[in-house]
């Protein structure tokens, strides 16, 4: 059974219009968790990579996983206001206004090759300004992985028209 039947699609949440995908039902199947952090596990076994940067919060659970089974460290980018040491922090917009993430400056040495994982990009707005965190930080991207991409949105599009690799393990068009 693939990935992609084991993410939930809840109609008209958070508000109407929109066809939300709920990967919480991807998570607690024992069988898809493993099949989806095997898959990324496997994909970046053997690639220079130092540090896997998750996304805050879903892609904190991915990319501790995968780290873990890569033997490489792990470094979470936060929102704003909740990591304790000095941070470098990157706004990015909304639909409705900005937000902020932030990253530890000690997270990442110069030089050192990140891959940055979350659960879906959807406009790309905070994989972009996780990209930029790290790169502010002087580390080298080696990919943005995600379980969901949703290609209406363009955050893939506009990831690679920046330069970014970008991996996503399924795809939900337009339905």
């Amino acid at each position: 059974m693939p990935i992609r039947s084991r993410i939930r699609t809840v109609p008209h949440w958070p508000k109407t219009g929109i066809m939300f995908r709920d990967i919480t039902t991807l998570l607690k199947d024992p069988v898809g968790l493993k099949i989806c952090i095997d898959e990324f596990a496997n994909r970046y076994k053997g690639k220079e990579i130092d540090v896997v940067v998750g996304i805050d919060s879903r892609g904190f659970i991915l990319g501790g996983a995968i780290a873990y089974l890569l033997g490489k460290g792990f470094v979470p980018v936060r929102k704003k206001g909740k990591l304790p040491a000095e941070t470098e922090s990157e706004e990015y917009a909304l639909e409705y206004g900005t937000d902020t993430v932030e990253i530890h400056k000690d997270a990442i040495e110069k030089g050192q090759k990140v891959l940055i994982v979350d659960d879906l990009i959807a406009t790309g707005g905070t994989a972009m300004a996780a990209a930029k965190l790290v790169k502010k930080l002087h580390g080298e991207i080696i990919e943005l992985a995600f379980i969901v991409d949703l290609p209406d949105l363009g955050g893939k599009k506009k990831l690679e028209q920046a330069g970014y690799s970008v991996y996503a393990q399924t795809e939900f068009e337009g339905d």
